[in-house]
């Protein structure tokens, strides 16, 4: 099969292998995953290796993706705050959302009831991370209002930790969340059935078998697509890191300066280019940039190559020690990092190829 340039390769046997295996992790310890499909954009040969190793919830931050899982027997989950201008799709194309805004539920609850339907619900509870969540002592105080609502179902509480502030979970922080729950099943004479315990940052726990019992939800995407959690960066034990390769095609292969001649201003991005000189270099360019992919976020296979820089449309890289003897026409292969493959899986430009080696 010709293929065109630049292009993802995906294997979907590593990816079946990760989300089995992390599956089985977290079954261990009485955890249900919600698979996150937001990365790779629901496509559906992705989703099915989710589905085929046990998970039944699927979610995702937008709901232009959760109408790609219509067909698939599965729940889905709305991960991102709704919108108001959203609340009826909210309804039509997701079982549950996330939820931090009282007035937005109140809507959802008018949705609902309108579309003879019932909504299940995450109160989002801010831990310290400081995106989604209302604050632990308002707790209650928004629970009144929501418990009797006829169209909403309160079916749990959750939290966000590391994406945005960088703070990791631990037992005080999880632990927290089970005492909140705890709060609100004495009030209400109730039992909450889900404690969303954050994301791919929770699985060192897993691995470590040191979750706080108590927590039995995750909502993992990382952790599945490249095989780690994302605490500490750490590869778990039996995941492959590599089911995801950006190849590129060399474009041009000259030797140059390695410093520009000139006065220096702004690059297209606004920056001011700073250089060293290390006098002359084989540098090549491969026909991919900014506009396709997060460059600090690519390591190259060959050890040997550097990354110098980019512009919208080239990737420029220094050769001079590498072993092989590159041409134009070659192809060189990278791996990514999470916001790498989010560029790379939402840009048009780069062509998808499945395969199952």
């Amino acid at each position: 099969m010709k293929k065109f340039y630049p292009c993802l390769e995906i294997d979907l046997r590593k990816i079946g292998n990760n989300a089995k295996v992390i599956n089985k992790l977290c079954s261990e310890e009485n955890i249900n995953i919600v698979g996150v499909s937001k990365v790779f954009l629901a496509r559906k040969p992705i989703v099915k290796e989710f589905l085929d190793a046990g998970i039944k919830i699927m979610g995702d931050s937008r709901i232009s993706n959760l109408k790609k899982l219509i067909g698939f027997s599965c729940e889905k989950m709305l991960l991102r705050i709704p919108m108001e201008s959203d609340i009826e799709e909210v309804v039509l194309y997701s079982d549950y959302s996330l939820n931090s805004e009282i007035d937005t539920i109140i809507s959802i609850d008018k949705a609902s009831e309108k579309l003879g339907k019932i909504h299940k619900i995450i109160l989002m509870i801010d831990l310290g991370d400081l995106r989604e969540g209302i604050m632990e002592n308002e707790v209650l105080n928004v629970v009144d209002k929501i418990i009797n609502l006829k169209n909403i179902k309160l079916s749990g509480i959750g939290t966000n930790l590391t994406c945005y502030g960088g703070v990791i979970p631990d037992k005080e922080n999880l632990g927290r969340l089970i005492e909140i729950k705890k709060s609100i099943d004495d009030k209400y004479k109730t039992k909450l059935p889900i404690i969303s315990g954050g994301n791919s940052s929770s699985l060192y726990m897993v691995v470590d078998k040191t979750i706080p019992k108590g927590i039995n939800q995750l909502r993992i995407g990382e952790g599945i697509v490249l095989g780690r959690e994302t605490s500490y960066g750490n590869i778990i034990p039996g995941c492959f890191n590599d089911a995801f390769k950006l190849k590129g095609e060399i474009i041009e292969i000259k030797e140059k300066p390695s410093s520009p001649k000139g006065h220096l201003g702004i690059d297209a991005f606004g920056n001011k280019p700073v250089f060293k000189d290390k006098g002359i270099m084989k540098r090549a360019i491969l026909a991919v940039g900014r506009q396709d992919i997060l460059i600090n976020g690519l390591k190259p296979d060959d050890n040997y190559l550097e990354i110098i820089g980019a512009s919208s449309d080239h990737l420029i890289l220094d050769v001079t020690k590498c072993k092989n003897v590159y041409k134009v026409g070659d192809i060189l292969s990278f791996n990514l990092s999470y916001g790498a493959l989010l560029a790379a899986m939402t840009s048009p430009y780069v062509k998808k190829y499945y395969e199952k080696r």
